[in-house]
């Protein structure tokens, strides 16, 4: 009987690559400073305002043409997508809608924990590769 050479890998290693993948995507768009900007921030906003007002407020700062893909959004996006996958077992673009309509308490809870661990790593991340001062 072998041993697997494949590990699982620990849900903290699983936050900071996708973190690294949201940086290493955005760091070839022309909003990645304002991207990285935005990721120091995003966390004290869900601190202080919650997970659903934060998506709704990143989600109001979109570009008006539906193809068209801002700081904002995307961030939105990532945040979403972690999340949702995390949560519900497959990955959304946004999460206000489970947010308002289907989440309890609990479940919102533990989205919000589960978004700022997230957002801890793509700060660190977004810190060392996006943010220029």
């Amino acid at each position: 009987m072998s041993i697997p050479q494949t590990r699982q890998r620990t849900l903290e290693q699983q936050r900071a690559a996708s973190a690294w993948q949201c940086v290493e995507a955005v760091k070839r768009t022309d909003f990645a400073s304002e991207y990285g900007q935005l990721a120091r921030e995003v966390a004290s906003l869900v601190q202080m305002h919650g997970l659903g007002q934060t998506l709704a407020f990143l989600m109001s700062k979109r570009p008006k043409k539906p193809e068209e893909v801002n700081a904002h959004l995307q961030l939105a996006r990532d945040l979403s997508r972690w999340v949702s996958q995390q949560l519900l077992g497959t990955a959304r673009d946004d999460l206000r809608d489970w947010i308002v309509q289907t989440a309890t308490v609990a479940e919102y809870r533990r989205a919000t924990l589960e978004a700022l661990a997230f957002l801890t790593w793509l700060k660190r991340f977004a810190e060392a590769e996006l943010v220029k001062e």
